[in-house]
């Protein structure tokens, strides 16, 4: 018999801020994390000068320099996050996270880009001096998700999921697998990615980034058939998970019920995705949870405003649900936040939820005629009694996922 999965606690680090209610007002306010980044005009022929960063975190200063040495930057946005998570679960001193029941599944696309110049130094001037025994740690694709565990002395299972754009949603997905058939009791689940030009030089090179260098709060625009590509982001997202009897024996307050978890591969081209498959990751989410289409409320898209990207999710979505249930993404707010997207975007999916309240897509003013029939959320926000809510994420290497979130009640 399986057991069901609640969320219990979050913490996020966002440009938009890091507490539900300054990311509600923001949201609310129609306001962008999006920035001019002058620092990039010193790379020649990259073209997008623009990013989302987080312009306000520092580390704590409680963290001793023992536990950070192993820490870039991405690992050090996670470690937070899942702190802040931890304390609004009121387990940050619970013994039980040191006993090997709770575990983490975690991610991000890569470890701390610092780090990694140090032996691409090595490589190039033939000089070993800037390495240290802690670089590869820092540098590391499960940086995150270790550091994680090292930090709050968790002895149960670690799942790394560095799997680009899918990171956080593969980590609450599998973190829910774990604990629904019996293999840890807590989880601690999400991404986190840090800001780095390398990786907008990935996507200007397959000419899928924005340029409106002088229009930060104009770009990207999901879904609009005047976009001109995507802006990336950084920041992280984790949330707590557990076997819902657990959490009703020690009175946790439960925020959520994960009810349904889909994940498959396209098999095909590693950057041109692909709609049937995306459809089926849906379908299998749906199955998962028990539930038919129309009991989905809202679905917080993907919705990168890429060309290719938002057309063949907003297809696949059509050819799902019609064209009647409510749909936006976040991604217009903050950038694309790439192995911390799907973690902040199921936070907010969660909190807009029970709120009753969801976020237009920012930017969004005329409609690709390409992309699927769909009722679109934009210039406003909507009130929706919401009692179930999916939230997608699609990646590189044609890797699908859908989550399904329910409204907690006994």
């Amino acid at each position: 018999m399986s057991a069901r999965v609640v969320v219990t606690g979050a913490g996020v680090i966002t440009a938009l801020g890091h507490r539900w209610q300054d990311f509600h007002a923001n949201l609310q306010a129609g306001n962008s994390g999006i920035r001019y980044m002058p620092a990039w005009e010193c790379y020649d022929n990259l073209n997008t000068k623009l990013a989302g960063p987080v312009s306000d975190f520092s580390l704590p200063t409680h963290y001793p320099r023992k536990k950070t040495r192993t820490m870039g930057r991405v690992a050090q946005l996670a470690t937070c996050a899942s702190e802040q998570a931890l304390a609004s679960a009121g387990l940050l001193d619970d013994p039980v996270i040191r006993s090997g029941a709770t575990g983490i599944a975690y991610g991000s696309c890569t470890g701390s880009t610092e780090a990694s110049r140090d032996f691409f130094n090595m490589l190039v001037k033939h000089d070993t001096r800037g390495v240290t025994a802690t670089t590869y740690i820092r540098m590391m694709n499960h940086t995150a998700a270790v550091n994680i565990g090292m930090f709050f002395n968790i002895k149960g299972r670690i799942i790394p999921t560095s799997s680009a754009c899918t990171s956080g949603s593969q980590g609450i997905g599998y973190a829910y697998e774990a604990i629904k058939f019996g293999r840890q009791s807590l989880m601690l689940a999400g991404g986190a990615e840090e800001l780095c030009p390398t990786e907008a030089a990935v996507f200007d090179t397959l000419y899928a980034t924005s340029t409106r260098n002088q229009q930060p709060g104009e770009t990207p625009s999901p879904f609009d058939r005047d976009r001109d590509g995507l802006v990336i982001g950084e920041g992280a997202g984790t949330l707590v998970l557990e076997n819902l009897d657990y959490a009703v024996a020690r009175g946790a307050n439960i925020v959520a019920e994960v009810v349904g978890f889909g994940s498959n591969s396209d098999g095909g081209h590693v950057t041109q995705p692909s709609a049937d498959t995306m459809r089926i990751a849906m379908e299998l989410a749906l199955q998962d949870a028990g539930l038919e289409p129309d009991a989905i409320a809202y679905i917080n898209a993907h919705g990168t405003a890429t060309e290719r990207g938002d057309i063949a999710e907003s297809i696949a979505t059509q050819a799902l649900f019609g064209s009647h249930t409510p749909i936006s993404s976040l991604k217009g707010h903050l950038g694309h936040t790439l192995g911390a997207c799907g973690a902040i975007e199921a936070w907010a999916t969660i909190e807009m939820m029970n709120a009753g309240w969801f976020s237009p897509t920012l930017n969004l003013r005329n409609l690709d005629s390409r992309c699927g029939a769909l009722d679109y959320i934009s210039q406003a926000g909507r009130h929706i009694d919401a009692e179930y809510t999916m939230s997608n994420n699609f990646a590189f290497g044609g890797i699908n996922t859908s989550l399904i979130f329910k409204r907690y009640s006994r």
